[in-house]
């Protein structure tokens, strides 16, 4: 068997984002630190993609639908 470690990276709108050493294992705290780059990351939906070449990505999608009715 062998352990492969995976590297998280995190992108929104195409654009990949930096992950500061002391969040890198905190979700709620690097989502709020990235939200003071992109506001809309407070809405938007978070989708793990898998693990790609040693990678395993995570994307902000921002929510999609009408205001009201």
């Amino acid at each position: 068997m062998q352990v492969t470690q995976l590297t998280r990276t995190y992108r929104y709108d195409g654009i990949d984002l930096p992950v500061p050493p002391h969040l890198a294992n905190d979700p709620a705290g690097l989502r709020a630190y990235h939200s003071t780059l992109y506001p809309a990351i407070l809405n938007a939906e978070t989708v793990d993609t898998g693990p790609t070449n040693g990678v395993l990505l995570t994307e902000y999608r921002r929510a999609v639908g009408t205001k009201g009715r």
